[in-house]
C-alpha cells in the first residue's frame, strides 16, 4: 500500500484505533507497532498512516473541544445582548417618564405663574372639592387571616416586584465599577430617592432555574448576615404557585446596634412566559402580621417587595433579576451608625451581589471551571467559610438564648467580656468535643468597637492578615498559660512578641471573583513561656479573609480566623476571633475614591504638608469606618476569672495596636507624620531618591530612568511608579542588612508595606545562591561602587518564589559623597 495515499478505513479498524486513543491519545511508536502487532484487523496499515490518524484525532478533538466553548460564549453573549437589550428598553422607559414628568411640573409652574392668588386659592378650593368627591380608590381588602387574603397581598407583592425588577418603579442608578459582560457578575444597580434601601442585580446564571431558586430561598446558606429563617407555614395557591409566612432574624454587623428581625409573605409561582418568580415582602399589623413587640434584643424591620425573576435561556441557563428593598429602622441606632441603615450600597455588596455570587459559583463548580485542591468538596469548603462567620456573627451579638450573659466591668467600659458556659446552641454538634476536655468550663469572649477615621477597610484587614506580629503581641501571666495549654481550640492568636515565630499561608479556596479566601494559617514555633520553647509546636488556624479589594464600592473587609487541629476535620469545633470593618459613608452614588497609601500619600502633599490646590476632602479620603473586634477563649472552670482578666487586657492591646496601625497607614497629612517610623539619620523621601538616582548615574554612567522634570517631587514620582522593584537597605558587610525604603514594585515584589518594610532583612529574601553571590560581589560593589548580579528566585514576605531576570547593586552616595545605603533593582520580576 502506498502509505502517501489516502486510507479508509473500516468501522473495525476505526472502533479499534478508538478503543487506544480513549487509553493514550499520543501513543509511541513502539505502541503503534504494538497496536498492529496486537490488532490483525490493522496489519494491512502502515505504522506511518497509524501515526496520521492518531494526529487528524487529536486535531478533531482539539476543534471540537472549541467549537463547543465558542458555542457556549455565544450563548452567553446572545443572552448578555438581550438582558442590555431589555434593560436599555427600561432606561428608555424611564427617561420617558421623567420627560413627561418634567413638561408636567413646566406646565404648573406656567399656570401658578399666570393665575392672581385669589384665583389659585379657589383653584386650592375646588381641588380639594374634587378630590372629596372623587376619593382615591382604596385596595381590596387585605387580610392575612383567610387565605384569600393572603392570595390578594402576594398578587400585590408581585406586582410591586416586578415594576422594580423591570419596570420604572424606583430610579436605579448603576453601580460604579460593575461593568456588565459575558464573564462579569452581571449588571448592578442602587437605588436613588426612594424610601428605605434598595439594590438590584441582573445577571446570567449557567443554571436551571429551579436549581437557582432552591438556592436563593436557602437564605442562611448565603446571607451572611442570617441567623435563622423560619418558614412557619405553607399554604399552596389556587394558580399552582406557595405562598409561606416566615419569620427571619439577621445579626447586627458591630457590637454598638442591635439586631433586626422580619415577618414576611414568600410567594413563589410561575409567569405565562415560563419565568420563576419568588417574591416577598413584611406583614404589617394592618394585614394581619404580628402585633405584639419584637423579639428581645431585636428591632422589628421591614422588607418592601423583594424578590427574585428567574428565566430560562435557550441553550441552557437562567437570566436572574434579583431586588431587594427594606427599611432597617435607621432611626434606631446611634447617629453615627445610620449611614451603615442608609446605604444601598452596602445592601447591595452583602445580599444582592452575594446571592447571585454564589449562584454563579455554584455553576461553575458544578460545571469543572473551578477546582479546588485539598481533597475537600467545594461545598465543604463553603459550609466552613460559613461557619467561620457565623460564629464570629454569634460572638459579637451575644445572644441571650444562646447562653450568653455579660460579666461585671472592671470600670472601664471600652471592652465587653460575656461568658457563656453551654455554648452547646450554637456550637451543636461540636460542643461535646470541647465537653469532653477536663474542667471544661465554657467559652469567653471579649468584644470592642471603635470608629476609625481616613482608613480604607480593605488596606487595613489587609495590613492585619500579612503583618500578624504588628498586633498579636502580648504577655500572658502563668495562670492563663496554663489555663490555655489545655485546650487545642483556646488561643485565637499567637504570641510572637514574646517568642519569635513566622506565618504561612497555605490558600485553601477563593471565590470566583476573589472577593473572599479560606485559607489555613501555620504559626510556626508557638511556646506559651520560656520553658516551653524546646517543645514549641506549629500552630494552625482556619481563617476567613473578604473584602480587601480597595476598588469595591463600600465593600465590609473583614479577617476571621480560629485555631484548629493539625488534622483539620471537617467538623472540627470552630471558636472564631478576628476584626470586622466596615465603612460610614453617607448614601452617595459617586465613585469610590482609591488611592496608593504609604510613600504615595506623602507624594500627594505638598512642602507645608498641605493638600494641592482643589483637591477636595473625598480625594483626601476624609471617611469614617467602625471596627469591630472580638476574640474567644475556651476556659476551665477554676481560671475562669484569670482567663477574663487576660483577655481584657489582650483586647486592648490589640485595639491600641490596630490604633497604631491604623493612624500610620492613613493617607491624611497628619497620619503620613505619624508613620512609618523613619531610621535614625535617614533623609527626606525627596533628597533619598534624588541621591539614589544621582549614585546610579555615577557609577554605571547610565540614567535610572529619564526624568520628565527636575523640579519638585518629579524624581520621587518617578522612582516610585518605577516598574522595576528599587530598594535600599543598610550598608553591612554581610546580607543580613535591614530595608529602609522601597519604590511600589518593590512593596509588591515583597507583598509588605513601607510601615513593616523595616523589619525584612536582606538575607531573608535571597535564597542560597543568590546568598552567595551578594557575598563574593560586595567587595566588588564597595571597591567600584556597583555589581550587575545574575538572574534568581528570592522570596516575598509571604513566602512565595519570586523570580527576576537581573539584579544591579549599587552605593547610594550622599551629598558628602559618603556611603548612606545599598540600592538594589531587579528586573522583570514576577511571582512563579
Amino acid at each position: 500500500m502506498d502509505s502517501s495515499k489516502y486510507v479508509r478505513y473500516t468501522p473495525e479498524q476505526v472502533e479499534a484505533l478508538e478503543r487506544v486513543y480513549m487509553e493514550c491519545p499520543k501513543p509511541s511508536s513502539l505502541r503503534r507497532q504494538q497496536l498492529i502487532r496486537e490488532c490483525p484487523i490493522l496489519s494491512n496499515i502502515e505504522p506511518k498512516q497509524i501515526k496520521v490518524w492518531f494526529q487528524n484525532r487529536r486535531c478533531r478533538e482539539k476543534q471540537r473541544k472549541e467549537a463547543s466553548r465558542l458555542q457556549t460564549v455565544n450563548r452567553k453573549l446572545s443572552a448578555m445582548n438581550k438582558l442590555l437589550m431589555e434593560e436599555n428598553d427600561r432606561l428608555q422607559k424611564q427617561v420617558s417618564h421623567m420627560v413627561y414628568e418634567n413638561g408636567y411640573m413646566r406646565q404648573q409652574l406656567v399656570t401658578v405663574s399666570t393665575t392672581t392668588t385669589d384665583t389659585s386659592c379657589e383653584s386650592v378650593v375646588m381641588t380639594g372639592q374634587q378630590q372629596q368627591q372623587n376619593p382615591t380608590p382604596q385596595h381590596p381588602q387585605r387580610d392575612a387571616n383567610n387565605p384569600a387574603g393572603l392570595l390578594a397581598i402576594a398578587e400585590e407583592t408581585l406586582a410591586e416586584f416586578l415594576s422594580k425588577a423591570t419596570g420604572t418603579a424606583v430610579d436605579w442608578v448603576q453601580m460604579i465599577g460593575m461593568k456588565p459582560g459575558p464573564d462579569s457578575i452581571g449588571i448592578v444597580a442602587v437605588s436613588r430617592n426612594c424610601s428605605g434601601v434598595a439594590a438590584r442585580a441582573c445577571g446570567l446564571v449557567s443554571l436551571e432555574p429551579m436549581k437557582i431558586a432552591e438556592i436563593l430561598k436557602d437564605r442562611p446558606s448565603w446571607f451572611r448576615d442570617c441567623r435563622c429563617l423560619d418558614v412557619l407555614s405553607v399554604i399552596p395557591s389556587g394558580n399552582g404557585g406557595t405562598i409561606e409566612l416566615i419569620y427571619m432574624q439577621t445579626y447586627a454587623p458591630t457590637t454598638l446596634a442591635p439586631a433586626r428581625d422580619f415577618w414576611t409573605l414568600r410567594y413563589t409561582t410561575s409567569l405565562e412566559d415560563g419565568s420563576l418568580v419568588i417574591c416577598e415582602r413584611s406583614l404589617t399589623p394592618s394585614t394581619g402580621g404580628p402585633t405584639g413587640p419584637p423579639v428581645t434584643c431585636f428591632v422589628r424591620a421591614e422588607m418592601l417587595p423583594s424578590g427574585y425573576l428567574i428565566r430560562p435561556c435557550e441553550g441552557g441557563g437562567s437570566i436572574i433579576h434579583i431586588v431587594d428593598h427594606m427599611d432597617l429602622d435607621a432611626w434606631s441606632v446611634p447617629e453615627v451608625l445610620r449611614p451603615l441603615y442608609e446605604s444601598s450600597k452596602i445592601l447591595a455588596q452583602k445580599m444582592t451581589m452575594a446571592s447571585l455570587r454564589l449562584i454563579r459559583q455554584i455553576a461553575q463548580e458544578a460545571s469543572g471551571e473551578i477546582q479546588y485542591g485539598g481533597g475537600r468538596q467545594p461545598a465543604v469548603l463553603r459550609a466552613l467559610s460559613q461557619r467561620l462567620c457565623r460564629g464570629f456573627n454569634d460572638a459579637i451579638n451575644g445572644f441571650v438564648d444562646d447562653g450568653w450573659s455579660v460579666m461585671a466591668s472592671d470600670g472601664m467600659e471600652d471592652v465587653t467580656i460575656a461568658i457563656n458556659s453551654s455554648p452547646s446552641k450554637f456550637l451543636g454538634s461540636q460542643y461535646n468535643t470541647l465537653a469532653m476536655l477536663p474542667t471544661f468550663g465554657g467559652v469567653l469572649c471579649a468584644k470592642a468597637s471603635m470608629l476609625l477615621k481616613n482608613v480604607p477597610p480593605a488596606l487595613l484587614v489587609r495590613f492585619l492578615r500579612e503583618h500578624r506580629s504588628e498586633w498579636a503581641d502580648y504577655g500572658v501571666d502563668a495562670y492563663s498559660a496554663a489555663s490555655l495549654k489545655a485546650s487545642p481550640y483556646a488561643v485565637p492568636c499567637a504570641r510572637p512578641g514574646c517568642f519569635p515565630s513566622s506565618q504561612v499561608i497555605l490558600p485553601l479556596a477563593q471565590t470566583v471573583e476573589h472577593e473572599e479566601l479560606l485559607e489555613v494559617v501555620r504559626l510556626e514555633g508557638q511556646a506559651f513561656s520560656a520553658e516551653d520553647i524546646a517543645l514549641s509546636r506549629d500552630m494552625y488556624l482556619l481563617q476567613l479573609c473578604s473584602g480587601v479589594d480597595e476598588n469595591a464600592a463600600d465593600a465590609c473587609a473583614q479577617l476571621v480566623f480560629a485555631p484548629m487541629d493539625e488534622s483539620f476535620p471537617d467538623d472540627a469545633p470552630l471558636l472564631p476571633s478576628g476584626f470586622r470593618v466596615i465603612p460610614l459613608d453617607p448614601k452617595s452614588n459617586g465613585p469610590p475614591t482609591t488611592r496608593t497609601l504609604d510613600l504615595a500619600s506623602a507624594l500627594e502633599v505638598g512642602a507645608g504638608g498641605a493638600r494641592p490646590t482643589g483637591e477636595s476632602d473625598m480625594t483626601s479620603y476624609n471617611r469614617r469606618s467602625v471596627l469591630t473586634i472580638a476574640f474567644q477563649f475556651t476556659f476551665e472552670n477554676h481560671y475562669r476569672d484569670n482567663v477574663a482578666a487576660m483577655a481584657r487586657q489582650y483586647v486592648r492591646s490589640v485595639v491600641s495596636s490596630v490604633q497604631r496601625v491604623a493612624m500610620a497607614i492613613a493617607p491624611s497629612g497628619l497620619s503620613s507624620q505619624l508613620g512609618p517610623k523613619p531610621v535614625p539619620g535617614s533623609p527626606e523621601a525627596l533628597t533619598l531618591a534624588r541621591w539614589i538616582c544621582r549614585s546610579y548615574r555615577l557609577h554605571t554612567g547610565r540614567e535610572l530612568f529619564q526624568a520628565e522634570s527636575q523640579g519638585g517631587d518629579a524624581v520621587l514620582k518617578q522612582l516610585w511608579h518605577h516598574s522595576d522593584a528599587i530598594m535600599c537597605c543598610s550598608v553591612r558587610t554581610n546580607a543580613s542588612a535591614v530595608f529602609t525604603f522601597s519604590n511600589q514594585a518593590g512593596l509588591d515584589m515583597l507583598e509588605t508595606t513601607l510601615l513593616a518594610l523595616q523589619d525584612i532583612m536582606l538575607d531573608k529574601i535571597l535564597d542560597e545562591a543568590g546568598r552567595k553571590v551578594l557575598l563574593l560581589e560586595f567587595s566588588k560593589i564597595m571597591q567600584q561602587g556597583f555589581a550587575y548580579l545574575p538572574g534568581g528566585i528570592c522570596v516575598s514576605s509571604m513566602g512565595r518564589p519570586v523570580s527576576y531576570e537581573q539584579a544591579v547593586a549599587w552605593k547610594v552616595l550622599n551629598d558628602d559623597d559618603s556611603n548612606h545605603c545599598l540600592a538594589f533593582l531587579f528586573m522583570n520580576w514576577s511571582f512563579v
